[in-house]
């Protein structure tokens, strides 16, 4: 982050002080869909071998308790909810936290492998964003039901959503898949993931979202298990991976834009975490990292999920010197730096 920008962290976060002086949240609630960069525990409940709810996985959260997150610790979004001036994170939607009034300040829908390509979620057996949709239906009229009708329109129209996805279509679906790489370039399939994109978002707006914020997909070329998997220099970054994330979140602004000049009173603003996480990568050692390629968890290469145990090889002792904790997730420390990136970029929602 250059000099101009953590100024601008500093008045924004002022500016954040001042506002929740009061103790009251900047927004009313914040409403989560996506994939596993998000996911806080809803493939706990789920059939699925995607899951994060055992050590190491949490071992610096709360308590010392894995969650489903994965990670060592908080998600970026749990410091963006921390940020926004909540004292507790949205609740996953399948836990049993999810219900009563912890359900008036948001709600997680997020499933780990989902995406926006249908079959991405099918092969994993996560919760689809349709699925996720349908869920948010659901909320919507167990939150009139505890608020009333006035009230739960004044939560759904003020409330802050957050939209994380295409990670799981590229490297769990479209890179391994000879069906999909074989019947599409990475170009057409990106095509048809930001048509599902928009498409999502038309039917977020007119269940009541207006202020959206949409991540673009990070370097997915440097992740740990992209490079020891798809790499010939097993240090270095798969450059075509990067370059088809480039392409798709150029087409994520692009459609974005479309969409906000289509939806009368749409607020939805793309966050971009590519550079910020690549700048991690390339220098690690400006932000107090030490190691961008080996990844926390075991070997750090292609452990995820049920290949990063508590038998993993190697785990390390001190995961805030790691960029990654798994094959494709970052540490605690790395969300922390994403998040404050987040917020800049994102004033523009609360404001």
């Amino acid at each position: 982050m250059d000099f101009s920008a953590s100024i601008f962290l500093v008045i924004v976060s002022s500016m954040m002080l001042l506002y929740s002086a009061n103790s009251q949240p900047l927004v009313p609630a914040m409403i989560i869909f996506g994939d596993s960069v998000v996911d806080v525990g809803n493939n706990n409940n789920l059939y699925t071998i995607v899951k994060s709810n055992f050590p190491p996985y949490g071992r610096d959260f709360a308590n010392h308790k894995p969650t489903g997150r994965f990670c060592n610790g908080k998600l970026a979004s749990d410091f963006t909810a921390e940020n926004l001036g909540f004292t507790s994170y949205p609740p996953a939607y399948l836990s049993k936290k999810a219900n009563g009034k912890n359900l008036l300040t948001g709600v997680n829908f997020a499933s780990a492998s989902s995406g926006y390509y249908y079959t991405t979620p099918k092969l994993y057996h996560a919760i689809s964003l349709d699925q996720q949709l349908e869920y948010f239906k659901e909320y919507k009229n167990k939150l009139v039901g505890i608020a009333g009708t006035s009230n739960a329109s004044t939560i759904i129209s003020g409330a802050i959503y957050l939209v994380s996805g295409g990670s799981s279509d590229f490297i769990q679906n479209y890179y391994i898949n000879p069906l999909l790489y074989k019947a599409y370039t990475p170009d057409q399939f990106s095509d048809i993931l930001i048509q599902s994109f928009s498409k999502f978002i038309q039917n977020l707006y007119n269940l009541g979202a207006r202020r959206i914020g949409v991540t673009t997909l990070p370097p997915t070329g440097c992740v740990p298990a992209a490079i020891t998997i798809f790499s010939s220099n097993h240090n270095e970054c798969v450059d075509r991976f990067n370059n088809d994330a480039v392409s798709f979140n150029n087409k994520l602004n692009a459609t974005s834009q479309s969409l906000v000049k289509k939806l009368s009173g749409l607020n939805l603003v793309v966050l971009d975490i590519y550079q910020p996480l690549l700048d991690l990568i390339t220098h690690p050692e400006n932000n107090g990292f030490a190691e961008a390629r080996r990844a926390c968890c075991g070997t750090g290469l292609v452990e995820t999920a049920i290949l990063c145990n508590p038998k993993s090889v190697g785990t390390c002792s001190n995961a805030s010197e790691y960029v990654f904790w798994d094959g494709f997730h970052p540490t605690e420390a790395a969300n922390k730096i994403l998040a404050d990136d987040l917020l800049t970029a994102g004033i523009s929602l609360i404001s």
